[in-house]
């Protein structure tokens, strides 16, 4: 499909909402009638059979959910707020009526609401899956895969990152093999059942078995993660790690002037490198700011925004893991605005690798340091071990890789 083509989803949304005019009966149910059904997936070409004959017998449709894509365009309408319920009629909803004159609008509307269609998209039925269970955790890793990804991501991938989410809700180690397997079976087949309606969005493109975002899937993604849009303010700063040298461990990103502290939080550990298994805390002006359910009293982070607190050429301060204590020093070092094509947070700059966790702090991973450089070093080998190396060389301190640091910025789940 060309970019400059309109999705298929698009058109048949745009197509349902003007048939609908000034409103539709819906049964007693709140579904559309068959009567209407039938009128419907002939106009759009849903694709669906009504009364579908196998062998010699006919199966008689008895409501329009048993119509899996009318009922999908029906209920993504609805979440979209294009379409509503009012006293038993479907109608639309006049004050966004102006979203589906520009197709831009609507697909936006349309990914935006792709976290409140799991039952529409992945309905029940004899082997269910944990995705359908877990929609929006899982739909949202698999949205961040291809996201974070440069190319084409194989599916079966995909589909492992879902499993691996999804699954971890539940305890499965005592389940038989073969129960285990047919819920991973029905798993990877509403994996594809999402990436089909994604692709009729417009959303993913799909080459042999492998998938990845189109343009227009990327803005609709940086839009959803609320990302600087061009021309938007964007803090510009230096985070450095304090008390450690030889080499100095620093790096400069770009995030929205607005980002509120919680989410700032993850982008100082994806940007260093961090693993996010500990307590952190901000310190703005003598404010300690922290997680709102903390026993340390601090100030909501999820309520502070950044542009509300600091402005070009002031500090803040990070601290990341009460023991070890790793401190960082935060310049906004000027406000620039947001350029097309770039996604936010960025990083542009830095230098240095993160040091281990739980190495004990700025003292300590002098110690690593020395004890890694010294091949006669009594405790080399055990810290190798520690470490999980193979050889001292595995571990340079130097090291900084901009393209992996940017990868997982985008990988970030919001």
């Amino acid at each position: 499909m060309m970019e400059s083509e309109q999705p298929r989803t698009v058109e048949q949304i745009r197509g349902l909402v003007s048939w609908i005019g000034a409103g539709r009966k819906l049964t007693q149910t709140g579904k559309v009638t068959l009567a209407d059904a039938r009128a419907l997936v002939t106009l759009l070409e849903t694709g669906d059979t009504i009364d579908p004959a196998i062998g010699d017998r006919t199966f008689k449709t008895k409501s329009s959910q048993e119509l899996h894509h009318l009922n999908l365009l029906v209920e993504w309408a609805k979440a979209a707020r294009l379409l509503r319920v009012v006293g038993g009629r479907l109608v639309p909803v006049k004050k966004n009526a102006r979203v589906l004159e520009d197709p831009e609008r609507i697909l936006d509307a349309l990914f935006e609401a792709l976290p409140r269609i799991g039952e529409a998209v992945l309905p029940s039925g004899w082997l269910g899956s944990i995705f359908a269970e877990e929609y929006p955790a899982g739909l949202r890793v698999l949205l961040t895969s291809l996201y974070a990804a440069d190319d084409l991501v194989p599916e079966q991938e995909l589909q492992a990152a879902v499993w691996d989410k999804v699954s971890g809700f539940y305890v499965l180690d005592d389940l038989p093999e073969d129960r285990l397997r047919l819920l991973r079976q029905s798993n990877d087949r509403d994996v594809d059942r999402v990436l089909a309606t994604l692709l009729g969005l417009g959303s993913v493109q799909r080459v042999g078995g492998a998938v990845a975002l189109t343009s227009r899937g990327r803005q609709a993604m940086a839009r959803l993660r609320g990302e600087a849009r061009p021309g938007d303010p964007v803090y510009q700063l230096r985070i450095e790690l304090a008390d450690v040298e030889q080499p100095a461990v620093w790096r400069r990103v770009q995030v929205p002037a607005g980002f509120r502290l919680d989410r700032l939080h993850l982008v100082i550990q994806a940007a260093m490198g961090w693993q996010n298994c500990h307590l952190h805390a901000f310190d703005v002006k003598g404010v300690n700011y922290g997680h709102p359910s903390s026993e340390l009293d601090f100030v909501d982070e999820t309520a502070a925004a950044l542009d509300a607190l600091v402005k070009e050429g002031e500090f803040l301060d990070y601290t990341y893991d009460f023991g070890d204590s790793w401190e960082h020093r935060i310049l906004v070092e000027r406000q620039v605005a947001a350029g097309a094509g770039h996604h936010y947070p960025l990083c542009v700059d830095g230098a240095g690798a993160c040091p281990p966790e739980d190495c004990g702090g700025a003292p300590g991973y002098d110690d690593l340091k020395q004890t890694l450089s010294g091949p006669s070093h009594p405790e080399r080998e055990d810290l190798l071990r520690w470490l999980g190396l193979e050889t001292a060389a595995d571990f340079d301190p130097i090291r900084f890789d901009l393209h992996r640091t940017n990868q997982r910025l985008r990988a970030l789940d919001w």
